[in-house]
């Protein structure tokens, strides 16, 4: 943050004063009288120059039109642009008027000290001289505004394409860590090795059976490979991906596995990240079935929710308080917040007794 305002101030007092200079090289070149009085109209613009665009820029700010913006709202800057240029031209004008800071060699009067007292600003002021030098000042001083609010768009627009590229590559990076992390550790060596120990005692028990588990297997192990090539995918397709893995949790649980689903008809084509809604089932299942004896009830909810989609997943037994979480909820939180720029919401909590609930809100995207 500091080290942005920095920067702020250092482009915003640069800008004004190579401004002055080049009004300076070009007064020189014309070989015009570079006297006092000029010299303090020149410190004089600067000055209201850094004040009033720094007006300009909180004005952006709290009218929410900082950009990048949308094109509709371009009238709005223009209008803000006219507006601040005017300001600048009347203090302008009046400190000039005030102080007379003008060439009295050509207005023919006497140069006087600074006018301290109303009386004498109200005896001295010339109002036509004003009303001239206020309207040339803003037609002269409306492109310098334009100028000044065409660097300032464009610096963030230059540094909102850089935040979005970095979210990608880091959207990207997490997403291929999810895949790496996926195939290693949740769908590790050792949750293969039960599968196909599951397979292997249905070979000659159930074959039709076995070879439909075989097929689950390959859908699941395709879906983690294929993860980082797409960043969001259908909560029909995911749950299709879900059912694959409770089958084959089933096999190895049997009736110790119990799964319900509440899924909207609205909600089965609207989109979510993929792996998202297996990497909580399979937290239900490590959490709810593996470290809690008895059986456990799976349930998987999905509907809508104040015009966004809402996602649960309930499974029996209590929320451990280790006071972090492990990697596949932390990487759920970090992959909402940059997909969706903290607009959606992950929480899991105690629900009842022997309930724990992990809650998902996200926006809706068809």
């Amino acid at each position: 943050m500091f080290k942005n305002k920095s920067y702020y101030w250092a482009c915003q007092i640069g800008g004004w004063v190579t401004y002055a200079l080049t009004i300076l090289f070009f007064s020189y070149f014309l070989q015009r009288e570079l006297n006092a009085l000029f010299l303090e109209r020149i410190f004089l613009g600067i000055s209201l120059g850094v004040l009033v665009s720094h007006l300009l820029r909180k004005a952006l700010i709290k009218i929410n039109l900082r950009p990048p913006t949308s094109s509709n709202q371009l009238w709005k800057i223009l209008l803000l642009i006219l507006i601040f240029a005017s300001l600048y031209s009347f203090l302008n004008s009046s400190f000039v008027e005030i102080f007379k800071l003008y060439d009295i060699r050509k207005e023919g009067e006497i140069k006087t000290p600074f006018v301290l007292s109303w009386d004498q600003i109200v005896q001295n002021w010339d109002g036509e001289r004003f009303n001239k030098r206020f309207l040339f000042s803003v037609i002269l001083d409306t492109p310098i505004f334009l100028v000044w609010m065409s660097i300032y768009v464009l610096w963030h627009y230059i540094e909102f394409a850089n935040a979005e590229a970095l979210k990608k590559l880091k959207l990207e990076s997490l997403i291929k860590e999810l895949e790496l992390k996926t195939i290693k550790s949740q769908i590790n060596p050792h949750f293969i090795f039960n599968a196909l120990n599951s397979i292997r005692a249905l070979v000659d028990e159930d074959p039709e059976r076995a070879r439909k588990a075989i097929t689950e297997l390959s859908n699941i192990l395709r879906s983690s490979i294929q993860v980082d090539k797409v960043e969001i995918t259908s909560l029909k397709k995911e749950l299709a991906i879900v059912k694959d893995y409770l089958a084959l949790e089933y096999i190895r649980f049997a009736d110790r596995l119990k799964v319900e689903y509440e899924i909207d008809d609205a909600v089965s084509h609207f989109a979510i990240p993929p792996m998202m809604l297996q990497t909580l089932v399979e937290n239900a299942i490590k959490h709810g079935l593996s470290k809690q004896p008895g059986d456990c009830l799976i349930k998987i909810i999905a509907k809508i929710e104040e015009g966004k989609m809402v996602i649960m997943v309930e499974n029996s037994g209590k929320l451990e308080a280790t006071g972090n979480d492990g990697f596949g909820l932390q990487s759920t939180r970090d992959r909402l917040n940059i997909l969706y720029s903290g607009e959606a919401e992950f929480d899991i909590y105690q629900c009842q007794p022997n309930q724990v609930t992990a809650k998902l809100t996200i926006p809706i995207q068809h």
